[in-house]
């Protein structure tokens, strides 16, 4: 067969076929082809910069922990649109791109040495307010960084913060706008209201009006579809009592956990930069003079506060605190852990310039007894073994559920309970049926309508569950009877709201044309000098009468209506309108010139950011 094939592909009708296809790639492009394999690890292209698959993960799943630390841990994750989540984090992603090429091209920059100083000084990375190595690594595990990643990631949020800054504190406002704000702002209306209540008393409905509003409404009269289910819950802290650890695990569990323990180091330094004004050989003249005075007995600290151009440190003596290793900069880093307790290292060149390093003290770690540490190690050994089985009898029971007609046969092999739902519809239920996966698997066309076991289902880390549909309810017509009540009340709250805001019109209408009913003029609530955040007035009624013209020059007042929630139609009588008649105090009007200077840079960022887009080559994959 194969030699046939062979033969064939020499004569001509394989040689043309070859030929048709060449003709289609230079078509279609061949381009094309090596774009799709070359993407298939991409997620976006922006103007050329490749957004990686894994970086959107990332960012998928930051702002996943982000939305459930704000949500609350009671919150259902089930409920996270996953693909609402990924649109979000790559249009972030695309964003920050942008941001950074823009930075890039303004030629904004944040140096190595004011990272490091921005980590040290950050409260979160701090023990007994001096920065602590374990705990960084510890937050930005958290976060789910290495160290090489945060501070890639921090620098690129320095540098979109260089950017927003310089764009939105440029903003700015005349002392006309100003002025005509804090008029508007302080602005203070007199008005009047009257109510026309909606009267349900007053609502007259036949046996006849309900039968009809429930025939042309038939639809909405249907009982919920619903299904009970049968499931299987597999929950992984059963397997602890099933999991031992040997002794010598634990021995080497153990020194695994000291291991990573080490020494931190408290560094002070002397700074001189090379920069546009200071050349690399002024810049080590300066230094080797620095190193001369100390020679001749001068103190390190005093010389670091009279002469290191490192702000952050030079008023604490050059002091830079207890860190360990992987914090500074690599050249930084290996003189200091060159130097003996009270040694000062030799000029030293890094990216920033030249320093002057000194070992002020070492500290070692504790390293805890075998016996303090044994319980956690015994925990933290049977969660990795719990983890693993967890993971594996899971695996089993998806297979076991694939291959079986009911739950039965996977319940018998694994030593499951087969459990019962109560009835629920789409909307969801209790307990397992308030999980938004569950609701979506038991109403799937494979669960529902096929008749199939579900794959697992992970309700949390610790718990998964197989369903199977045992009851399908279908919607049925409710009897009139049922819902007449129902009827009954809803349409006499509409005809209700509908009658008030009748009769509110017409009086709107009397009240425009001139005319004031007698019996009306008692029933007119008075409010004098009302703000925009007035208390004791519905929030529409305010929004309502600061949207309504001034009354004319002649004092008539001006008219207008809302409809309240309740049912109740509101006539609004605006009597004055009054504007503030003193000038502004300094205070106010920086107070305002701020706030509009403020939201004027933020219209400006946001501009440019949709700039930044409407001119960009960004491909989506």
């Amino acid at each position: 067969m194969l030699q046939n094939i062979r033969d064939n592909s020499q004569g001509w009708i394989a040689k043309t076929i070859i030929g048709l296809i060449v003709v289609l790639l230079a078509l279609t492009g061949v381009e094309a082809v090596f774009t799709s394999t070359s993407n298939s690890q991409n997620a976006a292209e922006v103007n050329g910069e490749k957004v990686s698959l894994s970086q959107l993960g990332q960012a998928v799943e930051m702002q996943r922990r982000q939305l459930l630390q704000q949500l609350g841990k009671d919150f259902d994750a089930s409920l996270l649109d996953e693909k609402l989540l990924r649109e979000s984090a790559l249009n972030g992603l695309i964003e920050r791109t942008l941001l950074l090429q823009a930075a890039a091209d303004a030629d904004f920059a944040f140096s190595e040495q004011a990272l490091d100083q921005l980590i040290l000084q950050t409260p979160e990375f701090q023990v007994d307010g001096k920065f602590n190595a374990d705990r960084f690594d510890q937050v930005i595990r958290q976060l789910g960084y290495s160290r090489l990643q945060f501070r890639q990631m921090l620098a690129q949020e320095m540098l979109i913060g260089q950017l927003r800054a310089g764009l939105a504190g440029s903003g700015f406002v005349t002392d006309a706008q100003v002025e005509a704000f804090a008029r508007l702002e302080q602005q203070t209306r007199d008005f009047a209201t009257l109510r026309v209540p909606a009267d349900t008393a007053a609502v007259q409905l036949s046996d006849d009006d309900v039968k009809a509003y429930y025939e042309a409404q038939a639809s909405q009269f249907m009982s919920p579809e619903q299904v009970v289910l049968e499931y299987l819950e597999l929950k992984k802290d059963a397997f602890f009592d099933q999991v031992e650890v040997a002794d010598e695990d634990l021995q080497s569990a153990y020194q695994s956990e000291i291991a990573n323990l080490a020494e931190q180091r408290r560094a002070a330094h002397i700074l001189i930069e090379v920069s546009d004004a200071v050349d690399e050989g002024q810049a080590k003249a300066k230094i080797d003079e620095v190193q001369k005075r100390l020679q001749q007995g001068e103190e390190f600290a005093a010389l670091a506060k009279e002469l290191s151009e490192d702000p952050g440190s030079a008023t604490e003596g050059g002091d830079l605190g207890y860190a360990g290793q992987g914090v500074y900069d690599p050249a930084f880093e290996e003189a200091l852990y060159a130097l003996g307790e009270g040694e000062v290292s030799a000029p030293v060149r890094s990216e920033f310039g030249w320093h002057l390093i000194k070992l002020l003290g070492v500290q070692a770690p504790e390293v805890p007894s075998f016996d303090s540490l044994k319980d956690k190690l015994v925990r933290d050994l049977k969660a990795q073994r719990v983890e693993q089985r967890f993971v594996e009898v899971a695996k089993q029971l998806e297979d076991l559920a694939f291959e079986s007609s009911d739950l039965a046969q996977p319940a018998q092999e694994l030593g499951l309970e087969v459990k019962t739902t109560d009835a629920f519809g789409r909307e969801g239920g209790e307990g397992l049926a308030a999980n938004r996966q569950v609701i979506q698997a038991a109403f799937s066309a494979e669960v529902l309508e096929d008749g199939n076991n579900s794959a697992t289902i992970e309700l949390d880390p610790n718990t998964v569950v197989v369903v199977r549909v045992k009851e399908h309810r279908k919607p049925e017509q409710l009897a009139l009877e049922q819902v007449a009540d129902s009827i009954r009340g809803h349409l006499t709250r509409v005809r209700a709201s509908e009658a008030a805001k009748a009769k509110g019109e017409e009086l709107l209408t009397a009240l425009r044309d001139g005319k004031t009913p007698a019996e009306q003029t008692q029933e007119w609530q008075p409010v004098e000098a009302a703000t925009r955040s007035h208390e004791g007035v519905e929030p529409v009624v305010l929004q309502a009468l600061f949207r309504m013209p001034k009354p004319s020059d002649s004092g008539q007042p001006s008219f207008a209506g809302v409809g309240l929630d309740s049912g109740d139609f509101v006539v609004i009588r605006l009597n004055g309108v009054s504007e503030p008649q003193e000038a502004l105090a300094e205070e106010e009007k920086a107070m305002y010139r701020r706030f509009l200077a403020s939201r004027s840079g933020q219209q400006d960022f946001a501009a440019f950011r949709k700039q930044l887009e409407a001119q960009a080559d960004i491909e989506r994959f």
